[in-house]
């Protein structure tokens, strides 16, 4: 097989993708809410957790700062409530992985493929999260929006940073990318990866993720490495001709 079509970085989302959180961004949310005065049942309170739904993918910062009009003290003061709501959360074991994802990084590391775990959370909150499911170092590298230059989805920058910290392909077309939202689906168009696998284990349902760009629709993250090989050996087919 050529180097061109083989699927060297595996970026996999977080929360709805590779683990399962219950609800609990809405939960935060409304905990973040109640700390700047929006209560739960006003006309406010509905717009605003309405747009988180719509925006399940997108850096957690960047949704505050659309919802209270670019006020940047007011949108920091509630992703920080949200960031600690949901670390709690986490800390009281409401959060698991989705069946199979584990042993999915394992197998797709174990073919030679690096594996990049991504979120739109901050750094504090996503380390707990893999602490809490003793996923601490089971990926090569784990990335949030800080640590590509601040811009989370629907922006490419934490795909590109992948390959840039990895060196696991030798371009874009050497990338697959799976998550349960559109942002996770536009993120990996913009980007250029080859593959662009929306899961139905989160927040978007398969009519979005295509209108998103999905190249594939999953039931879980578990079919992932089996849908990678299939379209290695399709590609290596056609490189032929």
């Amino acid at each position: 097989m050529r180097e061109n079509e083989r699927i060297g970085l595996v970026v996999l989302d977080m929360a709805g993708t590779t683990v399962t959180d219950d609800g609990l961004v809405e939960r935060a949310f409304d905990t973040a809410a109640r700390a700047l005065g929006v209560e739960p049942g006003t006309p406010e309170h509905a717009g605003q957790l309405a747009y988180v739904r719509a925006t399940m993918g997108e850096s957690k910062i960047s949704v505050f700062r659309h919802l209270f009009g670019g006020d940047e003290e007011r949108a920091r003061r509630a992703n920080a409530a949200f960031e600690t709501a949901y670390g709690r959360l986490v800390d009281d074991g409401h959060v698991a992985p989705v069946p199979g994802a584990r042993e999915t990084v394992e197998r797709l590391r174990a073919e030679g493929r690096a594996v990049v775990l991504t979120t739109g959370f901050a750094r504090v909150t996503q380390d707990a999260i893999l602490a809490a499911l003793g996923w601490t170092g089971l990926a090569d590298l784990t990335l949030c929006p800080a640590d590509a230059g601040g811009r989370g989805r629907p922006y490419p920058d934490m795909v590109l940073t992948a390959l840039l910290r990895t060196h696991a392909a030798d371009s874009v077309q050497g990338i697959a990318v799976a998550g349960d939202t559109s942002y996770d689906m536009r993120s990996a168009r913009r980007s250029g990866a080859a593959l662009a696998a929306g899961v139905l284990t989160g927040a978007h349902d398969e009519p979005a993720l295509r209108a998103a760009g999905a190249t594939h629709v999953l039931g879980s993250v578990a079919e992932l490495p089996d849908v990678i090989a299939a379209y290695e050996r399709t590609a290596a087919v056609a490189g032929d001709r």
